[in-house]
């Protein structure tokens, strides 16, 4: 900082000091005082307001240059907020407590974002290597004859994680991206069910659908949360019978699979987590992004579930359009 720009900051108080080294002078006047000791006093005021300024100029001066070394020593330039030190002025403290909190607020959100995209980039890279597996198992029905049933079924496996990839990334801008219509459930759970085919009867799991009602939502991602479920199924449950249900606002999907474990139950939608059915198989993203849909959709989501005798799930629809 130049002293000149100092000196301009201060502008008001010097105007006032002015102000008083004048009204000194013309009362010292007219009190009779000789001009030697109204000189002297002039004097001797002036030359203590530039001490003073000189001295706040070269210790103001001193802050700045160890703030700029500071933050050029820092590699996450966020963090400077953190070294400030605490003004003993009453003013300047109360700015310094806000520039605190300021701070403190951009470091929650920076380590936020940097948390959420390495999650991001984990969870991608475990479709990735998930997504080779149908696709290896492709090159191998092709090079032994290419049965066509089973490389559908294979083809299927790698659209339902490319179709769970796409639905992650949407999350980033879940406004755009949802569209919001009057619909009907059993048209949606009956888009969801033929959509996955060949994974259901590959896994000889049977479907029964009763029911319907209309609700306002994105029929696209509800149909993604029946699918997820199928999908699951298909995977963890081969040979069950699914039976799917609408009736007075809520849709249930139950099954007679293996079940879940208690002490697992309350962590199913946690991020990541595979749970010891899945814990050779999938990214444990598939349920996560199911709870997540449910929260966008305005849907309460519940999970029942019994070791050996199957679970279910329940989507109840705070929006009721219409009656069955």
């Amino acid at each position: 900082m130049k002293f000149t720009d100092y000196i301009s900051s201060k502008a008001i108080s010097l105007c006032g000091m002015g102000i008083a080294a004048i009204c000194w002078g013309v009362f010292a006047h007219f009190a009779g005082a000789s001009a030697l000791l109204l000189w002297v006093s002039e004097a001797a005021f002036v030359f203590t307001v530039l001490l003073r300024y000189a001295a706040g100029y070269a210790l103001t001066n001193a802050k700045l240059k160890k703030l700029q070394k500071n933050k050029e020593g820092l590699s996450k330039k966020y963090l400077l907020g953190e070294l400030l030190e605490k003004p003993h002025d009453a003013v300047a403290r109360e700015y310094y407590e806000v520039m605190k909190e300021v701070s403190r607020s951009a470091i929650g959100e920076t380590e936020r974002a940097a948390r959420e995209k390495e999650e991001y980039f984990d969870s991608v890279e475990k479709w990735i290597h998930e997504i080779k597996t149908p696709l290896t198992a492709c090159s191998l029905i092709c090079d032994n004859g290419a049965d066509e049933a089973k490389l559908r079924r294979e083809l299927k496996r790698a659209d339902n994680l490319t179709d769970t990839v796409l639905q992650y990334a949407r999350f980033r801008s879940a406004e755009q991206d949802t569209v919001i219509t009057k619909a009907s459930v059993a048209n949606m759970i009956a888009e969801a069910v033929k959509s996955q085919r060949e994974l259901l009867v590959a896994a000889k799991i049977g479907v029964e659908t009763s029911g319907d009602f209309s609700v306002y939502t994105d029929a696209k991602s509800f149909s993604f949360i029946i699918k997820q479920l199928l999908v699951n199924c298909a995977k963890y449950c081969e040979g069950c019978k699914v039976r799917i249900t609408a009736q007075n606002g809520i849709v249930t999907v139950a099954d007679n699979g293996p079940g879940i474990a208690a002490h697992e139950l309350p962590r199913i939608f946690n991020r990541g987590f595979t749970g010891s059915n899945g814990r050779n198989a999938g990214t444990g993203m598939g349920l996560y992004i199911v709870s997540e849909l449910c929260k966008r959709l305005d849907i309460t989501l519940k999970a029942d579930s019994e070791p050996n005798k199957g679970t279910t799930f329940s989507f109840e629809f705070n929006s009721i359009t219409a009656s069955e």
